[in-house]
């Protein structure tokens, strides 16, 4: 079962004012109900006027760092993203650092998960290449592979013990 994916929305005139009060969100919901539930938050202010809001805490972005200052609207985009792909896209978004290059990594690039990036490289090797069969015990599979991320070729994400999620880099 997947974790939620949500954040904590702070009332930064309560915070400031040393109260905690803010709500948790579940960040794939609607953006219209993100921003009513933002918005009920702050009109229970512990605060008057309060109308300045962070995001100070969040759960189940699976490796990517969620900003205090990401801005509802992007907290939604990431954590649907995530929800999209919940177990590289985390991961995905931390490593490119923009959502559109992550999408494209996981629709376009993406390899497969596999026990190991060996094991990738002996069905890519087996796959394209007649190995004859007096040579298939000589074959370096782990260093084919060390070799096909050392270059650039690929790139890995790990997400749990023999779970290595393999892209090509264009």
């Amino acid at each position: 079962m997947c974790e939620e994916i949500r954040i904590y929305v702070a009332d930064l005139a309560a915070y400031n004012n040393g109260k905690l009060h803010g709500v948790w969100i579940d960040a794939t919901q609607d953006l219209d109900d993100i921003q009513e539930q933002v918005n009920n938050m702050l009109a229970q202010s512990p605060e008057p006027d309060a109308e300045e809001y962070a995001i100070h805490d969040f759960e189940g972005f699976n490796g990517y760092s969620l900003s205090e200052y990401e801005g509802l609207q992007s907290a939604h985009e990431v954590a649907s993203f995530i929800e999209e792909y919940p177990e590289i896209g985390g991961e995905l978004l931390d490593h490119f650092s923009d959502i559109e290059e992550a999408r494209k990594a996981a629709e376009e690039s993406y390899c497969g998960c596999y026990k190991s990036l060996a094991d990738y490289a002996e069905e890519l090797a087996e796959e394209t290449s007649q190995i004859p069969e007096h040579l298939q015990y000589y074959i370096d599979y782990k260093k084919m592979g060390r070799d096909m991320e050392l270059n650039g070729d690929v790139f890995t994400i790990e997400t749990g013990y023999e779970e290595v999620h393999i892209f090509w880099n264009n």
